[in-house]
């Protein structure tokens, strides 16, 4: 009996061992893969160091500041009076001259002249009246014996009258005389410090020339210095007058901060403030008086005034190196009892030198990051560590 095979049977036979064998290789291929694998290391996450401080609270005094100019208490410009050559300068420029120093002579020869031409009108018209008298006492005596006419005493006494007249004309020209002679011995008005000389030796001078302001004389002991106060400034010192029930304010010690940054020995006091507001800038002028017994200080010169006008309780401050200026808001970042960290929007206060007074946001103790605040977020952990002390604010300047 012949033995036959079913072709069928024989190809399912040959997948099947095909099958087992590539399910064998994928095994043995995982097993290898997945032995040679490296077991996974842990990453360990350090926190970011950060310095940080706390939030100050204590009185701060507010010093505000003003620039402004020096000018003299009294500014006097010597001009000359009368037309005529200058002969003489007697003062050296820049030095300080007394009251009544001669300054500058003008040629005096023409007015010495015309003094002697009105004296002499004078006593032509002193003889006229005298003349004018005797004849008035002689026409009286013969009126009663009928020898001259009413007529003729009428008219002598107002010849004497007339006489007269030009008796004190002629006396008022020789004091005009006198006068302009006067005027061409030009002197100091104050004693002050006297300026540079806008007319040399030869110079015709007087009303109508160009070389009439001869020079200025400055007073300036003490000297003035003048300073634009905003309203809202005003209306604060004035508020603080009405609280504290003073129709007279207690003098504020200011000081002069001159153009070298130095800090003038003597302290200033307030003298007047302007009886109006400025439109254009908004500013009352105030003048401070500071004594200058030296003279160091001359007009024009540059100067800061600085003034302590209040003092804020319990005030909190921070590191203005603390602040983060955003767009649309003012933060600082805060270290939690966690070490986490909180972003808080806060409205800060007064600039206190390195210091800034916050209003609202912070609590007292609270540690804020000075430095390290570009490498951290909102809810990061970070490692704390102190920030170098800061200078207490009491001693430093509030600027508004």
């Amino acid at each position: 009996m012949k033995n036959t095979q079913n072709p069928n049977a024989s190809n399912r036979q040959k997948v099947f061992k095909f099958v087992d064998s590539n399910l064998l290789l994928t095994i043995i291929l995982v097993f290898l893969v997945t032995g040679c694998e490296k077991p996974k290391e842990t990453v360990v996450t350090i926190p970011t160091t950060v310095k940080t401080t706390k939030v100050i609270q204590e009185d701060v005094p507010i010093q505000q500041e003003w620039v402004g100019t020096l000018d003299g208490m009294i500014n006097a410009q010597i001009n000359a009076q009368v037309t005529g050559y200058l002969i003489k300068q007697n003062y050296k420029e820049g030095d300080l001259v007394k009251k009544n120093q001669l300054l500058y002579e003008i040629d005096p020869r023409t007015f010495e002249a015309t003094l002697a031409q009105e004296k002499a009108n004078l006593a032509q018209q002193q003889a006229v009246l005298t003349t004018n008298q005797l004849a008035m006492n002689r026409i009286k005596r013969l009126l009663p014996e009928n020898a001259v006419s009413v007529l003729d005493r009428d008219n002598a006494v107002g010849a004497v009258a007339s006489a007269q007249a030009q008796v004190l004309a002629a006396q008022a020209a020789v004091e005009t005389a006198k006068l302009n002679l006067g005027f061409t011995k030009i002197t100091s008005p104050i004693s002050g410090i006297a300026g540079l000389s806008n007319a040399q030796l030869g110079d015709l001078v007087g009303p109508g020339s160009t070389s009439n302001e001869l020079t200025q004389v400055s007073q300036v002991q003490p000297i003035r210095a003048y300073i634009g106060l905003n309203e809202k400034q005003y209306l604060h010192l004035t508020e603080r007058e009405q609280q504290q029930g003073r129709s007279q304010p207690e003098p504020v010690p200011l000081q002069l901060k001159l153009a070298n940054n130095s800090i003038y020995p003597h302290n200033g006091t307030f003298f007047f403030a302007n009886r109006q507001v400025d439109v254009n800038t908004g500013t009352i002028k105030v003048a401070v008086l500071f004594s200058n017994p030296d003279n160091v200080l001359r007009p024009g010169m540059y100067a800061r005034i600085q003034a302590t006008t209040d003092v804020k309780q319990n005030a909190l401050v921070v590191p203005q190196q603390a602040i983060i200026k955003m767009q649309t808001a003012t933060q600082l970042a805060i270290v939690n009892a966690d070490k986490t960290i909180s972003i808080r929007t806060i409205t800060p206060g007064e600039t206190i030198g390195s210091m800034v007074i916050i209003e609202e946001g912070v609590n007292v103790n609270d540690q804020v990051v000075v430095e390290g605040l570009q490498k951290i977020r909102d809810g990061m952990k970070v490692n704390p560590e102190p920030y170098e002390a800061v200078k207490s604010p009491t001693n430093s300047s509030v600027t508004r």
